[in-house]
């Protein structure tokens, strides 16, 4: 890898391929943590931020994999705090 680790080059990437405000919105925030080789862990700031970055990005997210050569890893996003959401699906419970 060049520069940097692999959350880096998958975020050059996406830059390529969304506009700045949605790369902005929900990928600009987001800390590579780890690597194992099947599976890249990525911090983003809520829980609801990894939800909509699932929903709406698998398909670009898995673009990006399989053009560095790593079509079977999988990324898995982890909230570093809580938002109003998160308040949200407590109060369900």
């Amino acid at each position: 890898m060049p520069d940097g680790n692999i959350w880096t080059e998958i975020l050059t990437r996406l830059r390529d391929d969304l506009d700045d405000e949605e790369y902005r919105r929900w990928f600009s925030n987001s800390v590579y943590a780890s690597d194992s080789g099947d599976q890249i862990t990525v911090w983003v700031p809520s829980a609801g931020d990894a939800r909509q970055i699932l929903q709406n990005y698998s398909d670009k997210l898995s673009r990006a994999l399989a053009g560095l050569g790593r079509r079977d890893t999988v990324v898995r996003f982890l909230a570093t705090g809580y938002t109003g959401d998160d308040e949200d699906d407590e109060k369900e419970d």
